[in-house]
């Protein structure tokens, strides 16, 4: 059963061994305190070992392990708004080839963004049933496989169902690689959850990059039309003239699949010692860590036997030796227990309640759907169209392609410094995420009337959102959160292209109105949040 324990102080969630048949009102399964340890105390048997992999991660500090998996989730940052941005830079090119006119140009971000929502949703959920591992790496070879692919097709069709399935791939990234990173990193180091946000702006920057180097020479010449606008043997447009949006997404593709190939075969991740204890499966959640002591260069302290002096008196009189169908969790699911669906089923039903557990939590979780929702909103708006406001502003001030696409370096280089800025205020969660989403809000709105690359600070906002949402939330139920979250937000980053196409057609600075009052939206949802949540002393 789950249940929000009062004794454990506020915020720890009690996952008891339960069983079907027990009636209402029998006693709880409950862990006294074996070892005299205040921090111990009104714990129940699952909450019990997560300490203890706390202390022992905490004991071995930010080890080789630990920075391999912070970079290695980074990189699922780094994917995130590196194919997100690259679909913003080659459409203008992409819309001189095929031809098709602005209110179909939002096309292209709402296909993506729809594969982002299903992969935010899909994953968030699996990420907790088949475990990290999984999740971890088949998103990303997902990803690669329908992104070497990408720019093959010779119609607009094409490119828009490739584009949705490489969307599944990345939606999972964020959530999955959050929840990863918060449950390997010792508590003293999780300022470092907002700073992966860090490799966000990096992920713009490769691809602008990129997209500098091979888009502008390997384009069609301005003014040409679309070959399917023109009478045949008139000069337009061909696919065999315009092959640099084509070599910027091919080259995208093999950096996603060279992540892959390095999560894969070259580094040994480790599944969650607490997904693994919340399954029932101790023994393999103390290999974990031994594996991750050992890789570090340390002892493992945790031992079998740990565990199973607090097993002793786990079960209160009135409820031992009642067991017929245990629930998953806390260790109590016998080992080589037969497979039942509709027991599955069941347990996972169970585990589910707990995001409305509460007053509290319920608030909680719908106003962080509020604040994903319209941070979403105004981040993909910003993405899908910033380059081509860029480009027809630029063009306005005779400026060529390759200075619209330098100034876009530049525009998302000043977004690591905002990161690092969010990191280091990341511990006064409420003021931070109101500053930042006020500053995010105020830049979209400073870019109507400023033409500089120099006038983008953003990023500090998403940093602080993402690295505290999986800690609002217990283990067994973290990926979940996190991926329904987003996928709330991913719904916003459908419905925000369509929108932002219909308004680019009638006023450039429009779009960024409508971006930057939808993200002062997150601020006003921001003072709503209960605040216990947001202590700095806050744990999930």
């Amino acid at each position: 059963m789950l249940r929000e324990n009062p004794e454990a102080g506020k915020g720890i969630w009690a996952f008891d061994c339960t069983h079907a048949k027990l009636a209402d009102g029998e006693a709880q399964r409950h862990v006294s305190s074996t070892d005299g340890d205040p921090d111990f105390q009104g714990l129940t048997l699952y909450e019990k070992k997560s300490l203890l992999v706390d202390r022992e991660l905490d004991q071995q500090g930010m080890g080789k392990y630990q920075w391999c998996i912070f970079f290695l989730c980074g990189f699922g940052y780094f994917l995130d708004l590196l194919w997100a941005q690259a679909f913003g830079l080659v459409v203008s090119p992409m819309q001189q080839e095929f031809g098709f006119d602005d209110v179909d140009l939002g096309n292209l971000f709402t296909c993506f963004s729809a594969g982002l929502t299903a992969g935010a949703f899909v994953w968030g959920f699996l990420v907790d049933i088949i475990g990290r591992y999984w999740a971890f790496n088949f998103t990303v070879l997902w990803s690669s496989l329908f992104g070497l692919v990408l720019g093959a097709p010779s119609n607009y069709t094409g490119v828009l169902v490739l584009t949705a399935f490489i969307g599944i791939g990345i939606g999972g990234n964020i959530p999955i690689d959050t929840t990863i990173c918060l449950e390997c990193l010792p508590r003293n180091r999780r300022w470092l959850l907002p700073a992966l946000s860090i490799f966000q702006p990096i992920g713009v920057v490769v691809s602008s990059g990129i997209a500098f180097a091979f888009v502008p020479r390997y384009s069609c010449a301005a003014g040409l039309q679309s070959c399917n606008l023109v009478e045949a043997g008139q000069a337009c447009c061909a696919k065999a003239d315009n092959y640099g949006w084509r070599y910027l997404l091919f080259t995208l593709g093999a950096i996603t699949m060279f992540i892959f190939v390095w999560r894969f075969f070259f580094f040994r991740f480790q599944e969650s010692p607490k997904y693994l204890l919340y399954r029932g499966k101790d023994a393999q959640a103390l290999a974990s860590l031994r594996f991750i002591a050992n890789f570090n260069g340390q002892q493992c302290n945790v031992t079998p036997e740990t565990f199973s002096n607090l097993t002793d008196d786990n079960l209160s009189p009135s409820t031992a030796g009642t067991s017929e169908q245990p629930v998953m969790g806390s260790g109590c699911i016998p080992q080589g227990a037969r497979f039942n669906v509709k027991r599955q089923f069941s347990l996972e039903k169970e585990r589910h309640k707990i995001i409305f557990n509460s007053p509290g939590m319920i608030r909680l979780v719908i106003l962080l759907w509020v604040i994903y929702g319209f941070d979403y909103w105004g981040f993909s708006i910003a993405g899908s169209f910033l380059p081509t406001i860029l480009a027809r502003k630029g063009s306005k001030l005779g400026m060529g392609l390759e200075d619209t696409y330098r100034s876009y370096v530049f525009i998302y280089l000043f977004g690591i410094p905002g990161v690092i800025l969010g990191s280091s205020i990341y511990g006064w969660r409420r003021a931070s995420m109101l500053l930042s989403s006020a500053l995010f809000a105020s830049c979209l709105f400073i870019f109507t009337v400023v033409h500089s690359e120099r006038s983008y600070i953003g990023s500090m906002f998403n940093a602080i959102l993402y690295g505290a949402t999986p800690e609002f939330f217990p283990a067994p139920i973290r990926g979940t959160a996190c991926g329904v979250a987003s996928f709330w937000g991913r719904i916003f980053s459908i419905i925000a292209p369509i929108a932002g196409a219909h308004v680019l057609t009638l006023s450039l600075n429009g779009v960024l109105y409508m971006a930057g009052a939808g993200v002062f939206v997150c601020t006003i949802a921001i003072m709503s949040l209960p605040g216990r949540f947001l202590q700095p002393g806050y744990k999930g």
